[in-house]
């Protein structure tokens, strides 16, 4: 029997490149995996120069965005294509971190018999609700979030996509930045992470029929990897997200783990991350 290819979609404003630490720790433990760039991301993505030292804020708020008019449904071409080619060699573990749970769940909607497996790791699994309102319920009380708004460049709608300020010297911003994505490494680790993030964001979260549905993703198996020191998702949310799949395909649950890590800290220190991974393969 082939063995499984994984592939591994980012979250917001990050790439690949986030994903090099696990990929590292998977090839060590004898498995294949591909990590994606989503349209607008990788080295497809925008670094005005007034992103970098000295910042002008006025033209990083206006300088022309490639993310602006990137849509869901160009993730979902771009992965797909890159799944009908991995699948010429075997299996597929479809692997999303966080906002990335939005284009998976769209990938097992459309396309389910691409798909092995799916993972979920702290990422959003929508069934009932968008995105923001799932922030405004219960579960997403002691998310942060709501804290980092001041990284933001300029009016997202004026400029036609989420620009992020990354490269701030605000002290107390950064702090609660650490502690929205790794509030359990070390500064220069945090700091590391935050130079791998790109500035700009697709507004593209998809709608209503975007979320996951019973008959194409809800016959894929799957699991989901809860990140118990997540301050972004917190736990309870994700739970929700466990909780809402299961009622929609009783029968076809998720296989859930649970790992001591913040919302980032897996790919920083992924050890423990591979060798579930490599369970499931």
């Amino acid at each position: 029997m082939k063995q499984p290819t994984f592939v591994l979609i980012h979250g917001s404003n990050a790439n690949s490149f986030s994903f090099a630490p696990l990929q590292r720790e998977l090839a060590l433990l004898g498995h294949r995996s591909l990590a994606v760039d989503l349209p607008g991301h990788g080295f497809g993505a925008t670094f005005p120069v007034s992103y970098q030292a000295p910042q002008d804020p006025g033209e990083l708020a206006s300088a022309p965005s490639n993310a602006a008019g990137k849509t869901l449904a160009d993730n979902v071409e771009h992965v797909t294509g890159i799944l009908r080619r991995v699948r010429e060699h075997g299996p597929v573990i479809a692997l999303a971190h966080s906002r990335g749970g939005i284009t998976l769940t769209a990938v097992g909607n459309t396309s389910p018999e691409l798909l092995d497996h799916m993972v979920y790791v702290s990422a959003w699994c929508c069934v009932e609700k968008q995105p923001q309102e799932y922030m405004a319920e219960p579960e997403a009380a002691s998310s942060v979030l709501g804290e980092t708004a001041a990284v933001l460049a300029t009016n997202p709608m004026e400029l036609g996509a989420l620009r992020m300020n990354w490269r701030t010297a605000d002290s107390g911003l950064l702090s609660i930045l650490k502690k929205s994505m790794l509030p359990e490494g070390t500064d220069d680790e945090f700091r590391t992470f935050l130079n791998t993030l790109e500035p700009d964001e697709s507004l593209d979260a998809g709608g209503p029929d975007d979320r996951a549905q019973a008959d194409t993703w809800g016959r894929i198996p799957r699991t989901f990897i809860r990140l118990t020191g997540d301050t972004s998702l917190p736990a309870p949310l994700q739970d929700r997200f466990i909780k809402e799949a299961d009622a929609l395909t009783p029968d076809n649950r998720f296989n859930v783990h649970s790992l001591d890590s913040g919302h980032v800290g897996f790919l920083v220190h992924p050890e423990k991350a591979a060798r579930l991974l490599a369970g499931l393969a």
